[in-house]
């Protein structure tokens, strides 16, 4: 018996050790923000659709932080201090990512040792400009004009302008009440576009709704947005 208390003495210190060593692993704590950019103007897109990879240099096993955009194109990510690479996969988002000779993504170097904000340049396909949403006779209306960025080999045509119309913020192709929809090819002046929806109705009554216009590229899963407003009536 004195053997065995001496064994579980033993395993008790050992196991005070290592919740000793747990308790004194600090969280992180550096927070590393931005926001997909044109030029100065940000790039929206649908919430939680567009991921990104944030991987640590030097750091074995290199397993990504992985993380998606806001609607209005920003990040946040809560971490540790070092150096850290930024890429977004693949095939995802409105815009084209460098990509590096050898056929890989490119990356950002990204160097935290406190609280950072690193804004992400891309270069979509088309910018939605001079968006202007507003209500009137029952109706919600949308003045905007499209700029074709990328004009090369690599250019997309767009599928379909949309009208998007919510009760909350967000507002998207998977979260609206109400929706008007343009062909891309039915679009005769790129530079004044114009689309309009009934303001829908809603069990609890309210005398508002958010907006924000959306083009649909060719053969692009993810669309781009103009900044979601609140528009009142």
């Amino acid at each position: 018996m004195k053997i065995k208390f001496h064994h579980i003495a033993i395993f008790i210190l050992m196991l005070s050790a290592v919740g000793c060593k747990l308790d004194n692993v600090k969280p992180p704590s550096i927070k590393l923000t931005g926001q997909l950019m044109y030029k100065g103007s940000p790039i929206g897109v649908e919430y939680n659709q567009v991921p990104f990879q944030l991987y640590q240099t030097g750091y074995k096993g290199n397993t990504p932080i992985t993380g998606t955009f806001d609607q209005d194109g920003t990040y946040s990510v809560l971490t540790f201090s070092g150096n850290y690479k930024f890429t977004i996969p693949g095939g995802q988002g409105p815009f084209q990512w460098k990509e590096l000779p050898s056929g890989g993504r490119d990356t950002i170097n990204i160097a935290l040792t406190g609280d950072q904000t690193v804004n992400i340049e891309v270069t979509p396909y088309y910018m939605i400009r001079n968006a202007q949403i507003a209500a009137a006779s029952g109706k919600i209306t949308a003045n905007f004009g499209i700029e074709k960025v990328i004009t090369d080999a690599t250019a997309k045509n767009i599928q379909t302008v949309s009208l998007f119309v919510n009760k909350t913020q967000f507002v998207s192709p998977s979260d609206h009440a109400a929706e008007a929809d343009l062909d891309g090819g039915a679009i005769t002046d790129p530079s004044n576009v114009s689309l309009n929806v009934a303001i829908p109705t809603f069990p609890v009554t309210q005398n508002y709704v958010y907006a924000r216009v959306g083009i649909r590229i060719a053969g692009v899963e993810d669309m781009i947005f103009s900044p979601v407003v609140k528009v009142s009536y």
